[in-house]
């Protein structure tokens, strides 16, 4: 496997435009900023209006209409200016220095490292000053973007760093997620910080942050020289005289310092690091100026704080006063992001096609089924160990009783509890096994599931909304629009990266973007609809078998059983399909119908899962390539191994998020990405092979 991209070259604009043209297009973006600013501190629930405004400005105002203009309307812009500016510029000297253009404070994973980081003094239940939280944002943002750089490489292609960092921040979240539900009452509020909101209680903590910002700005422009040496490669900046590891180095560490700055004072705002430089970027093929680190860097904060504006102001304008104040900004730049980093997939080059075959051993038919007896044998056992053990440990007398109907009520309880639970883990692990199966071979990606392709959070989007809205909505209800959100989400990602044949890259990109739309969506219908339970969004995007019944199983089973059924009917088809697009013509099979129709079959299955078990990622990755490393590559074998693998990684993480910490629970979701997000880095450090 192999995941790379052709690093973009340095960019150089064709012809020399006059400073002059530069100059008017920095005013513009200024004037730009205070107009936004200006709107900004008109827009509220208070009766506080334009004219008010400018009264209270002016000192001929009401004390009530001064203090809210004072100590809420100024506060709120300037730190959507602040955190706008600093974002813009890290992301814009992150991109310069690791010459990708997808590089960004969310894409190094540095806003998940912030937030674990937090989350592990909030559980201490020790309070920090502003100063000391942003220092300890910053060491957990550092800690992850080096990750990130350290497993992706500078420089070594957009998607592996978008990869990389994704899966880290996804483990990384998960963790955080699994802290706030362990530790309600001394991580309250962390959650609604993790949304991102510019919304300030006066100039506190943009007066405190405000020196380490200019610290991180001004330590920045004293290297913009390097920067633009960097631009041209590493042998040329060493033949000019620049250390190229100190200046990463240096880079790096400040750009993560201006994100830890920003992420402490308003929470993690997504994707403006991303959006504004890739939006400064054509003005530098126009003006010259532009192409300089000193000049480019603060129209990209310029850039930066339009966006973080712009978007507090469109949210105010198009949703009512009362319940804009809920929705945070992070929620609207995320949305913003996502579009941009779509439509960035669908531009990029690609010239990575499908990959040679893995070389993997084919062991003899008795290794096979060997194998298959040994994970049956571990899918029983975690079954039997899923049913008797938990906050009450049960015995197989117990189970005997119940199933004669001659148990206690208090096992009759814990049973017709328990037993749902396992059953709904096995069905879903083993449905989106198999949907990761037939994605991998239809798209020939090794890296294609449906969680990182946004179609588990399409899934998810469409049970929230129905959940949301019809609150006695029934088990077909849910599935059924599951499912409709599932088979949007596919038709928007399958449809864009049909474009050069479903090319690794692109059809990963557009995934990761669709999913990041799809978890902001959630976010924002659990805000609008029941702003005060986070437990109910953390519940859907930890994917959680608790209070599931029998009837929640049976669509998922029935799903599981029908897709392993005409998988295994189809077997050779899959094998062909995932060889390459030239064969299957050659012998007769018609490649669109048969894509299609498996792709719809993973659709369906994913539904179903997510319906039953909710948002559960990594399982559909991890299931199929472990089986294929033990079976072999035929489809015949590769099938009943991954069904078994992911029934038994599922059941098996449902089984420790409810007795290792036991009466707390955590969601098997969180438990597979832990195991899920190691799996996965390997898959990538490997391909650099």
């Amino acid at each position: 496997m192999a995941v790379t991209a052709p690093t973009p070259p340095a960019l150089r604009p064709p012809a020399a435009v006059s400073r002059t043209g530069a100059a008017a297009v920095t005013a513009a973006l200024v004037l730009l900023v205070v107009a936004l600013a200006v709107t900004d501190i008109t827009q509220g629930t208070a009766a506080v209006g334009p004219a008010e405004v400018l009264k209270a400005l002016t000192g001929r105002s009401d004390p009530a209409d001064a203090s809210v203009v004072v100590a809420s309307r100024l506060p709120r812009a300037s730190a959507g200016i602040l955190v706008g500016v600093v974002l813009g510029v890290a992301g814009a000297v992150l991109q310069a220095v690791s010459r990708n253009v997808l590089a960004s404070p969310d894409t190094l994973a540095v806003n998940a490292g912030s937030y674990l980081a937090l989350g592990l003094v909030g559980v201490t239940g020790v309070s920090l000053p502003v100063i000391a939280s942003s220092g300890v944002a910053f060491a957990g943002g550092l800690l992850a973007a080096t990750a990130v750089l350290a497993l992706s490489g500078l420089g070594a292609g957009t998607v592996r760093l978008v990869l990389a960092g994704t899966a880290l921040a996804l483990g990384l979240t998960s963790v955080t997620e699994g802290l706030l539900l362990l530790f309600p009452q001394e991580t309250e509020g962390l959650y609604q910080w993790n949304q991102g909101s510019i919304g300030q209680n006066g100039f506190d903590g943009v007066v405190q942050m405000l020196p380490v910002c200019l610290v991180g700005l001004a330590g920045l422009l004293l290297t913009a020289r390097r920067v633009d040496a960097l631009a041209l490669g590493d042998d040329a900046a060493r033949g000019l005289g620049v250390p190229v590891r100190a200046t990463r180095v240096t880079v790096v560490v400040l750009a993560t310092l201006l994100s830890a700055a920003a992420v402490t004072l308003a929470g993690p705002i997504g994707f403006v690091g991303l959006c504004a430089p890739a939006l400064v970027r054509p003005l530098a093929r126009r003006h010259r100026a532009f192409v300089r680190a000193r000049t480019s860097l603060p129209v990209a904060g310029l850039a930066g704080a339009g966006l973080v504006l712009g978007a507090d102001v469109l949210l105010r304008a198009l949703v009512p006063a009362d319940t804009a104040v809920a929705v945070p900004t992070g929620v609207v730049t995320s949305l913003i992001g996502a579009v941009f980093l779509v439509v960035m997939a669908l531009r990029l080059p690609d010239p990575a096609g499908a990959d040679a075959p893995e070389r993997l051993r084919v062991p003899s038919r008795r290794a096979f089924l060997a194998t298959v007896a040994v994970l049956v044998a571990v899918v029983a056992a975690v079954t039997v160990a899923g049913v008797l053990l938990g906050d009450s440990k049960l015995l197989l007398g117990d189970v005997a009783n119940w199933a004669q109907g001659r148990a206690g009520r208090a096992v009759s309880f814990v049973l017709d509890t328990r037993v749902p639970r396992v059953l709904a883990a096995l069905c879903a692990g083993g449905a989106l096994a198999l949907a990761g199966t037939l994605v991998q071979a239809v798209t020939r990606n090794p890296l294609a599931e449906p969680g990182v392709l946004g179609v588990s959070g399409g899934a998810a989007l469409g049970a929230v909304l129905l959940v949301t809205s019809v609150p006695a909505a029934g088990t077909w209800g849910i599935a059924g629009a599951a499912f409709a959100g599932a088979a949007v989400t596919s038709v928007v990602v399958f449809g864009l990266a049909a474009r050069g044949g479903y090319r690794q890259n692109r059809l990963v990109l557009v995934g990761i973007g669709t999913a990041a739309a799809t978890t902001a969506l959630i976010s924002l219908i659990i805000v609008l609809t029941d702003p005060f339970n986070a437990t109910k969004a953390l519940t859907w995007l930890s994917g959680s078998t608790y209070g599931r019944t029998m009837p929640d199983v049976l669509p998922v089973a029935l799903v599981l059983a029908v897709g392993l059924a005409v998988a295994s009917a189809r077997r050779t088809e899959l094998d062909l399909v995932s060889l390459d697009a030239d064969t299957p013509r050659l012998l007769g099979l018609r490649l669109s119908r048969a894509r299609l129709g498996f792709l719809l079959v993973s659709v369906l299955l994913s539904a179903t899962a997510v319906a039953s078990a909710g948002t559960i990622g990594f399982v559909g990755l991890v299931a199929p390539h472990a089986a294929r490393a033990l079976v072999g590559r035929r489809h015949v074998r590769v099938l009943p191994t991954a069904v078994l693998l992911g029934a038994a990684l599922v059941c098996t993480a449902d089984l420790l998020g409810r007795t290792v910490i036991a009466p707390a629970q955590l969601g098997a979701g969180l438990m597979t990405a832990v195991i899920g997000t190691p799996y996965f880095l390997y898959l990538l450090v490997r391909g650099r092979r």
